[in-house]
C-alpha cells in the first residue's frame, strides 16, 4: 500500500529517503535540461557565435549564474516552491549555455566516456554518503579548504600552464568533488533529520531542490574534470 504525503514526513526514514529520491530526480532534470541547452547552443553557430563573440556575453551568463544560486541559497526559507523550482531550472538552462563549448572541442566519444564514468562514481559515492554511519563533517571541512587551493591553482594556471599542471589540477578536482558528493549526501540526509516532524510540503520540496543544486554542481564538475582527463588521453 502506498504511503501518504504525511505518513512520508512523519517517519524519519521515510522522510530521509523521500527527500533523496526527490533530490536525484530533480538533479536528473537539471542535468537533462543542461545537456539538451548545451548541445543546442553548440550546435548552431549562428547563437554560439553571438554568446562567444565577446566576453560580454559569457560574463553576463556566469553573472546570472551567481546570482542565481545567490538568490537559492539565502532565501530559499522565505521564498515560493514555485520560486525554488524556476530558480534551479533556470539555472541549469544558463549552465548548459555557458558549457556549450564542450560539443565544439571535445569528440563525442570524450563527452560520452566522461558522461558515463562520472555517473558512476557519483552514485558510488552518493551512496557511500548515504549509508555510512561514518559522520563526514571533518572530512567535509577539509575538502572545502582543498577546494579554495583548487580554484587558486586554477587561476595560476592561467597564467602558467603547463600539460602536468592541468592533469594533476584536474586529478584532485575529481578527489575533491567526489569526497564532496559523499560529504552533501549526508549533509542533505542530516538537514532532512534535522527538520523532523515539523517539515511541511513546502519544506520537503525546497530542500529537495537545494540538495539537488548541491549534487548537481558536484556532478557537474567532476564530469567537467574527467573531461579534461579523457581529452588528455585521447590525444596521446
Amino acid at each position: 500500500m502506498s504511503k501518504s504525503r504525511s505518513d512520508v514526513l512523519s517517519n524519519p526514514v521515510l522522510r530521509i529517503n523521500g527527500i533523496l529520491k526527490n533530490v536525484y530526480l530533480w538533479m536528473a532534470a537539471g542535468l537533462s535540461l543542461t545537456g539538451l541547452a548545451a548541445y543546442f547552443v553548440g550546435t548552431t553557430p549562428a547563437i554560439y557565435k553571438a554568446i562567444y563573440s565577446s566576453g560580454f556575453g559569457v560574463f553576463i551568463l556566469f553573472a546570472v549564474e551567481i546570482g542565481i544560486v545567490f538568490y537559492l541559497t539565502s532565501r530559499l526559507d522565505t521564498m515560493s516552491t514555485g520560486a525554488a523550482i524556476g530558480s534551479f531550472l533556470a539555472y541549469s538552462v544558463v549552465n548548459g549555455v555557458m558549457l556549450s563549448y564542450i560539443f565544439l572541442i571535445y569528440t563525442g566519444t570524450v563527452i560520452a566516456q566522461a558522461f558515463f564514468v562520472s555517473a558512476g562514481m557519483f552514485a558510488l559515492m552518493s551512496i557511500y554518503g548515504m549509508v555510512t554511519k561514518k559522520n563526514l563533517n571533518r572530512l567535509g571541512t577539509y575538502l572545502i579548504m582543498g577546494l579554495f587551493g583548487l580554484i587558486i591553482a586554477t587561476f595560476v594556471s592561467m597564467f602558467f600552464a603547463t600539460d602536468t599542471m592541468f592533469f594533476i589540477i584536474s586529478i584532485v578536482g575529481v578527489i575533491i568533488f567526489l569526497g564532496l558528493t559523499a560529504y552533501d549526501t549526508q549533509k542533505i540526509s542530516n538537514l532532512a533529520n534535522a527538520y523532523g516532524d515539523s517539515m511541511d510540503e513546502d519544506t520537503y520540496v525546497k530542500v529537495s531542490i537545494l540538495g539537488a543544486l548541491t549534487l548537481y554542481l558536484d556532478f557537474i564538475n567532476i564530469f567537467l574534470y574527467l573531461l579534461r582527463l579523457f581529452s588528455r588521453s585521447d590525444r596521446s
